[in-house]
């Protein structure tokens, strides 16, 4: 196998790791909510997550078999992640007290999207093959969607959540 391809492989397979385990975080956030809309949105996140793995798994083949990746493949659609509230329903401010877990949530999945975005941004400046730097980049941009909508609703909570605590930080 060609050193490039081999290089581009085990970037691939090092995203399907990393779309596995966004896949399994957002499903355990989806079951551990008591928000309607919040178990909706992290399982729309997680078939996203799995649509990201599928993707990468079929160029990680079309690689190991052909040496090129597959161009007929493509990323499928994405969920709507406006308005100011693009996780939870407005009711989680009602029980912000109670909300440890969807706060917990919104700051590990940050941190998944955040590396997520920097790893597909390393992979792309890594690779030669121009139709795999465009895939890249746009995983980049969908998980870029993903870090912005968990850090819109984490900053639309935070001021409830920490004043229902009794958590000041300065």
């Amino acid at each position: 196998m060609d050193e490039s391809v081999k290089r581009m492989t085990e970037g691939l397979a090092k995203g399907i790791q990393a779309e596995t385990d966004g896949y399994h975080f957002y499903m355990m956030a989806a079951r551990t909510t008591s928000d309607l809309k919040g178990r909706e949105v992290f399982e729309t996140l997680a078939k996203e997550e799995l649509d990201h793995q599928r993707f990468l798994r079929i160029q990680h083949k079309a690689l190991t078999e052909t040496g090129k990746p597959d161009e007929s493949v493509h990323l499928g659609n994405r969920a709507d992640l406006s308005g100011l509230s693009p996780i939870f329903s407005e009711q989680i401010q009602a029980r912000a007290r109670e909300a440890h877990y969807e706060m917990s949530a919104l700051s590990i999945g940050i941190q998944l999207e955040l590396a997520s975005i920097q790893f597909y941004k390393a992979e792309a400046d890594a690779v030669s093959d121009s139709v795999v730097r465009a895939f890249y980049a746009d995983l980049v941009e969908w998980e870029t969607g993903h870090y912005r909508a968990l850090l819109r609703q984490q900053e639309a909570l935070k001021e409830s959540y920490w004043s229902a605590s009794g958590f000041a930080p300065f």
